[in-house]
């Protein structure tokens, strides 16, 4: 294997994989490394791979918006064959309630009027109709289980909902890095797994290459930082920390895995759905079972962990999201047995992810992507290509903002959206829903 690239990218996860696919379909000669065995090992492979439009402000809106057309039309986008086949993206829609937490939906739908993405308002009863096992009494504030008051409804009814029509989830993620994968190689690219970036190195304050665990050198004069909830580690080794406003965290977090209630195929008829007046959100998952993760209530205590040492095993929150979920679902079983992961979040302080180059010359930032960003991979893969490739050219980004037009909704979203030295986002929601 050549030891000289034209980029090297740090992760392999849907993000890394869709990066190391544009920029070897641009002509660059890319190596991607992974620690792990397998593209989309990692965060990727316990995302819940929900694809959804809907996010606080306006440029998140837009960017969630574009990439569900990339997913509706993943075929076109890949161009390749996979001897593991394509991922199926389930284009269910996605129904949120109405709540005080989302200022019942009022905003973020005058965005999606600005990006002509369409919804529909639903009355309590038309959401019973969508969804025949949901509840629609009111449930808020969202508790914990040995409240004693938890699961008694503190109003009749919640206000309703918005169904938005475009919208719905892969059930493999870790086949979509896969796919992303083969049509990275297909140009070109090459990807190394069971491997572990140990140096950046640089030279007068440009990035030369890096170094790994077995001694490795590899020479390159692009350097993408896609680590996921190891990206704070790999840019203290890189040594760009003080220079960033916005830094990542790794964020431990549980997703639970049930069957769907008696009598109802919640695979076949069900949505994606966000209620933030009971706390989780869930989707359809093959077999008739549900996922559902947490959306971060205030009465939680998030837990930030050091991603090479965390609890891998299920603890009470397992517990917490499902029975929560059993209030607007209530046929819906508690299993006996635990099901379905424990695994980290890379996030920032607002939870916006970081798009960015940085202050050391060659070295790139696509971070601060786990939990939201899954759904906007191949978007950002297009975008990082063009920042790396008009920052190699001579433009000064923190100046003078690299602009990426989304072609499908024809959108001029401007990348300082995404700088490692914004200002938190006022408008964000600082949960998982971004």
């Amino acid at each position: 294997m050549s030891d000289k690239y034209d980029a090297v990218i740090i992760g392999a996860g849907v993000i890394g994989a869709c990066i190391a696919y544009e920029l070897s379909k641009a002509g660059r000669k890319v190596l991607s490394i992974d620690r792990l065995p397998a593209s989309g090992f990692g965060s990727t492979s316990a995302s819940c791979a929900i694809i959804r439009t809907y996010y606080s402000a306006l440029d998140t809106c837009a960017l969630a918006y574009e990439g569900w057309f990339y997913w509706k039309n993943w075929a076109d986008y890949i161009g390749v064959e996979d001897e593991k086949g394509l991922i199926k993206y389930h284009d269910t829609g996605a129904l949120i309630v109405k709540t005080p937490h989302n200022d019942y939906m009022q905003k973020i739908c005058t965005l999606m009027d600005k990006i002509g993405c369409p919804y529909e308002h639903l009355t309590p009863e038309q959401m019973r109709e969508k969804l025949p096992i949901i509840d629609t009494h009111q449930f808020a504030p969202v508790k914990r289980p040995e409240d004693p008051t938890f699961g008694e409804p503190t109003d009749e009814t919640v206000p309703g909902g918005v169904f938005f029509p475009r919208g719905g989830y892969v059930s493999d993620p870790q086949l979509a890095a896969h796919n992303a994968q083969r049509a990275a190689e297909a140009h070109g690219a090459t990807f190394k797994f069971n491997a572990e970036v140990t140096t950046i190195r640089q030279s007068g304050g440009r990035v030369t290459g890096v170094t790994l665990k077995d001694g490795t050198e590899i020479d390159a004069p692009v350097v993408v930082n896609v680590a996921g909830p190891h990206s704070g580690k790999v840019n203290e080794m890189a040594g760009v920390l003080e220079d960033m406003k916005m830094t990542t965290r790794a964020l431990r977090h549980e997703v639970a895995h049930v069957p769907s209630p008696d009598g109802f195929d919640f695979e076949s008829d069900g949505v994606v759905l966000s209620d933030s007046d009971v706390g989780v959100y869930c989707r359809p998952e093959l077999g008739n079972h549900i996922l559902i993760g947490s959306e971060d209530p205030k009465c939680d205590t998030q837990e930030w962990v050091d991603p090479d040492n965390f609890n891998e095993d299920f603890t009470e929150q397992w517990n917490a999201q499902v029975l929560r979920l059993a209030q607007r679902f209530p046929a819906l079983g508690i299993p006996r047995k635990t099901k379905g992961v424990v695994a980290l979040y890379d996030v920032t302080r607002d939870w916006v992810p970081i798009y960015d180059k940085t202050s050391l010359d060659g070295y790139y930032l696509a971070i601060g992507t786990s939990g939201n960003q899954f759904k906007n991979a191949p978007v950002a893969g297009r975008m990082m290509e063009k920042l790396i490739r008009e920052c190699e050219a001579g433009r000064d980004h923190d100046a003078d903002p690299v602009h990426f037009h989304l072609e499908n909704i024809d959108y001029d979203l401007s990348m300082g959206t995404f700088s490692r030295n914004r200002e938190v986002s006022k408008d964000s929601s600082f949960t998982v829903l971004g």
